[in-house]
């Protein structure tokens, strides 16, 4: 009886062990990035914020992250709207209006409407501007829905995970509904979510790290039969153990930057130490700007998207 508990025990820590795994098969690639810091751009940053650099010939990648210190009294991260008519502004007109050392643009958005309209949950200082996506209809059939998004609270504490919103009211989930394609998932039970009273919070998506775990959500978040997976310019968020921000933009659609993939811009995440990450708005609306200067070409090209909202990092 005592040899067959023991081997129960260890199948269990087995188990346990293999779904714990933070690579995931199929999601992780060693791209093997050479990272430096901007000495000149740096030097003239406020301390607890730094950008760093990488350009790979070989993977044809060029490629910005900046880390900000959120436990820093000195420095603030927030989620900023565009106050134009309609509700679209470019990375450096939202610079320029702030007077914010870095910005990188935020969530999804409808180009087509005038005034724009956020795609995912938008709510800044406490304010709900746009509620989360509660479903999407995919070949006529409805799927419902939790997807990602980033908070900022008032003591300048970040988190990332799966969000609903109700009203005013915004529920994060331990875990996304688990659809997948052609097979809605069933709603979760309530003692998966919990209030989540954060001042700010920006929709994206999908979720790529999860509790220090590549975790890329983008079945459960119904992004499949979209362009989102696909290679593209990117913007990402990520949190790391310690509390510091991850701003990250991977440049593509040119010869010298191709963009990246989802299971690439987690990898990325993962080696940048993130224990939680969010994949943002990307492609042609990806733009960063530090200092009041852009730091990359969206798109190939000097001309940036206006957008709906972004991400502020304010340093007093």
């Amino acid at each position: 009886m005592g040899r067959t508990i023991l081997l129960v025990i260890s199948l269990l820590f087995l188990l346990i062990g293999c779904n714990s795994d933070p690579l995931p098969d199929g999601q992780y690639v060693d791209l093997d990035l050479q990272w430096a810091e901007i000495d000149t751009v740096n030097a003239q940053l406020p301390a607890g914020i730094k950008v760093f650099h990488t350009a790979s010939t070989d993977l044809n990648l060029r490629a910005w992250y900046v880390r900000v210190e959120e436990s820093r009294d000195d420095v603030e991260s927030r989620v900023v709207v565009s106050t134009d008519a309609d509700r679209r502004e470019t990375i450096s007109e939202f610079a320029t209006r702030l007077s914010a050392p870095v910005l990188i643009n935020g969530g999804y958005f409808r180009m087509d409407l005038n005034p724009a309209r956020h795609v995912g949950i938008l709510k800044v200082n406490d304010s709900l501007i746009q509620p989360a996506t509660p479903s999407v209809l995919r070949s006529d059939e409805r799927f419902y829905l939790h997807r990602g998004a980033i908070g900022f609270d008032e003591q300048d504490r970040v988190g990332i995970g799966w969000v609903s919103s109700q009203g005013d009211s915004v529920t994060i989930w331990e875990r996304p509904i688990p659809n997948r394609p052609d097979i809605p998932g069933s709603a979760l039970d309530s003692v998966f979510g919990a209030f989540w009273g954060f001042r700010d919070v920006l929709g994206g998506g999908p979720v790529l790290i999860k509790n220090g775990r590549i975790n890329i959500a983008s079945d459960e978040e119904v992004f499949f039969g979209t362009s989102i997976p696909d290679t593209h310019p990117r913007t990402a968020a990520g949190i790391t153990e310690d509390g510091d921000l991850i701003l990250l933009l991977v440049d593509g659609r040119q010869l010298i930057s191709r963009g990246v993939n989802l299971t690439e811009l987690a990898s990325i995440l993962y080696d940048l130490d993130c224990v939680d990450a969010l994949n943002l708005d990307g492609g042609g609306s990806s733009a960063l700007v530090v200092n009041g200067v852009l730091l990359n070409r969206p798109a190939g090209t000097t001309t940036q998207r206006q957008v709906m909202s972004a991400i502020a990092v304010f340093a007093n």
